[in-house]
């Protein structure tokens, strides 16, 4: 006769998904019969998630299945934990993901009840509710580093949210400036206000938010040097909002070329003289962009001049940050090292940036086909 299983024992299949699942009968608590199920991609990963609750179990450290929901979890995490060390504009996006995203869809469910399963079936929900497939990348990364903290708290024994399947990211198509383009716009900047904070984009590959907060004490216009040390974003709710670069690497300090030396000390006469016709109404920020008062330049303001310019200059209408890729574009077909438009651009990897250039990586290794070719074609 089989021996009847006792608490804390199990049964580990395989579903019919491919994923192996063990279900764990911990007895009765309160009166209830408490079973969980953990999951893994191979047995060997679900027997060592069991081995490791059941000793958690018998040291006392596991605790009882909770009732609070996954809306109030989340709300408590995003404002109690993840706000005081999230920057200002990644607060504002985990809160409208969350709301927008995860919540609706899942907030009714007791947190202990979010199963791979259930999730899986959230992201499909997302899929055909229109959401772009790195919508629900991003989604899934907030939902799984909120359950993570519930792991560490004991809420939860693994992270369901770690063992589903999102679909692929998908790059947007990388559309630069050629030299051409390049040349015509800045032919046509010339003498607009947009002049230098188009001139300083396309040369150095900022982003709109490390130009836009610019400071003049960050330019050594004699040394021909530039250092990005914050960024300016919008924060729903807020307004534009001051704040560090996103990352160490981005915190840079960049030699200028002398047509932005030239243009930024034109730019410094002309703003000198605003100052002046401002008066008293003017606003001391020290920053490089201002309005006519010395005040930050409003991002939506800063695009609609952007796509006027572009339409006067014949060129197709594209988004400010394509200036920070024909940088990079340019940088590579003139033979600079991806190293070195690493450090440029601020990227934390240098991955990054081979993986954003590839197209133009290919153009790199025919030319250095044919460099080989001319070095040692026979006579």
């Amino acid at each position: 006769m089989p021996r009847r299983r006792s608490a804390h024992e199990g049964h580990i299949r395989q579903r019919p998904d491919g994923r192996w699942e063990c279900r764990i009968d911990f007895g009765y608590q309160n009166g209830k019969r408490v079973r969980r199920s953990f999951y893994g991609a191979t047995r060997s990963a679900v027997a060592d998630q069991v081995v490791k609750v059941v000793r958690s179990k018998q040291q006392g450290v596991v605790t009882a299945p909770s009732r609070q929901t996954a809306k109030a979890f989340l709300t408590d995490w995003l404002e109690q934990t993840a706000k005081p060390r999230l920057k200002p504009r990644t607060y504002a996006d985990y809160k409208l993901t969350l709301d927008k995203h995860v919540i609706p869809y899942v907030g009714t469910v007791p947190i202990t009840k979010l199963t791979p399963q259930r999730l899986q079936a959230w992201t499909r929900a997302l899929q055909d509710a229109g959401v772009s497939a790195n919508r629900c990348r991003y989604a899934r990364s907030v939902l799984r580093a909120a359950l993570k903290q519930a792991v560490r708290w004991q809420v939860l024994a693994t992270n369901p949210a770690s063992l589903i399947d999102v679909p692929r990211h998908t790059r947007a198509e990388i559309q630069p400036l050629d030299v051409e383009q390049a040349r015509q716009l800045l032919k046509t900047a010339a003498g607009h206000p947009l002049e230098p904070f188009v001139t300083i984009a396309l040369t150095l590959g900022l982003r709109e938010g490390e130009a836009l907060a610019l400071r003049w004490a960050d330019v050594d216009l004699d040394g021909r040097t530039l250092t990005v040390r914050r960024t300016v974003g919008r924060v729903p709710g807020v307004g534009l909002v001051f704040d560090t670069p996103k990352s160490k690497r981005s915190r840079r300090t960049l030699t200028v070329p002398a047509v932005v030396v030239e243009t930024l000390k034109t730019h410094r006469t002309r703003q000198l003289e605003q100052r002046m016709a401002a008066g008293p109404e003017w606003q001391h920020n020290d920053l490089v962009f201002t309005t006519p008062i010395g005040t930050v330049i409003d991002d939506s303001n800063l695009r609609k001049d952007f796509y006027a310019l572009l339409k006067a200059a014949d060129i197709p209408q594209c988004g400010f940050h394509a200036l920070r890729h024909s940088c990079a574009t340019l940088l590579l077909l003139q033979g600079v090292d991806p190293r070195t438009i690493m450090d440029t651009l601020g990227h934390s990897q240098i991955s990054l940036t081979l993986d954003t250039y590839a197209h133009v990586l290919g153009q790199l290794k025919r030319a250095a086909a044919d460099h080989m070719d001319a070095l040692f074609a026979r006579a």
